[in-house]
């Protein structure tokens, strides 16, 4: 039985002709520069993003900490969804080792930062205050794609508030392609941007910071105190550029799958359906039988993830097709038949 992965995007499988794509790629010392394949990575995803530079990371949450800490300085301050990944799910980093205080704000309903909220939370020059430098918002956020409108206005914010922003755009594309505009339309807000590859897109590592050639050169050195330097690269940048050539316009596939399978779930009596949003379908189920669901799904070959609250999480991607969400319909049927 082929195992039904929903817990993230996170957990596909490079395909096969990824796999020989990485297998024929030209390597190098990227600590040198020297990695052919890189170095055309981080250029065509600066073209394809309209930026002057990239760099090529091992995941999103470096990309995004050596965003902050190009950014800032020790004793400043970055605003930030308080339910944001960058503030919530990284670790502290920012703080830890940037020594960079965040400004947490709570969202809206929609994934946006209230501007007047925003405002409010900007420090006075004042000694005691931390400095308020960057603003840093997350497209796609729970699913949920930014309006280009309210980017077009948070841009015009920092602009005029001498602020830096950043974008953690790990599901960038799934934003892209829900809105029907090329990436570039999104990042044009933008001083930097974090791109994951490992999520939607398939390869098994790997995110990119884009942004200027000063702030790219800052990032470079912090990933080097970081630890993160490559040396022979190519071959994880070479599924990186096969994802961008072939991965890209499939990501509707999952938003039409994860809508299918949300309709499907809502007709379940038991089940609360939430939203659905990209590729993320959330969902209720009555608290005292999320173990039990879980088991029962187990023994299906379907994974999710349980938490200590009734919400659920599901999330489409890559290896899951249309035989794939009618098992799930099915198990969940199935389960809550049971009464």
């Amino acid at each position: 039985m082929n195992l039904i992965d929903l817990r993230s995007d996170t957990v596909t499988r490079p395909t096969p002709a990824m796999r020989e794509a990485m297998v024929a790629a030209e390597v190098g010392d990227d600590v040198y520069g020297e990695d052919p394949t890189v170095n055309a990575l981080q250029q065509r995803i600066a073209d394809d993003l309209g930026m002057e530079a990239a760099l090529f990371v091992p995941t999103g949450t470096q990309s995004n900490l050596l965003a902050l800490m190009a950014h800032c300085e020790r004793g400043d301050e970055y605003l930030v969804g308080a339910d944001a990944h960058t503030y919530k799910f990284e670790g502290g980093g920012a703080a830890v080792l940037g020594s960079i205080q965040p400004q947490p704000i709570p969202h809206d309903a929609d994934g946006t930062l209230p501007l007047d909220k925003l405002a409010a939370a900007i420090k006075p020059i004042d000694p005691h205050f931390a400095r308020t430098r960057v603003l840093a918002l997350e497209n796609t956020w729970h699913g949920r794609v930014l309006p280009l409108e309210y980017l077009r206005a948070a841009h015009a914010f920092a602009r005029e508030r001498g602020l830096g922003i950043h974008l953690d755009g790990a599901r960038l594309f799934n934003a892209a392609v829900a809105s029907n505009v090329p990436a570039r339309d999104i990042a044009q807000y933008f001083d930097s941007v974090s791109v994951c590859l490992s999520k939607g897109l398939g390869a098994p590592v790997g995110s990119l910071l884009v942004g200027s050639t000063v702030l790219i050169d800052k990032a470079r050195r912090w990933r080097k105190v970081a630890g993160g330097g490559w040396r022979q690269a190519g071959m994880l940048a070479a599924a990186g550029q096969y994802a961008l050539d072939h991965h890209v316009a499939r990501l509707a596939d999952d938003h039409q799958r994860a809508a299918y399978l949300a309709g499907r779930l809502r007709e379940i009596a038991r089940i609360d359906l939430l939203g659905q949003y990209t590729n993320m379908v959330f969902i209720d189920v009555p608290a005292d039988r999320l173990r039990e669901l879980d088991v029962h799904l187990r023994a299906a070959g379907i994974r999710i993830s349980i938490g200590y609250l009734p919400t659920l999480r599901l999330v489409t991607h890559l290896d899951i097709d249309d035989a794939g969400i009618a098992r799930v319909v099915d198990a969940f049927s199935a389960f809550f038949a049971r009464g």
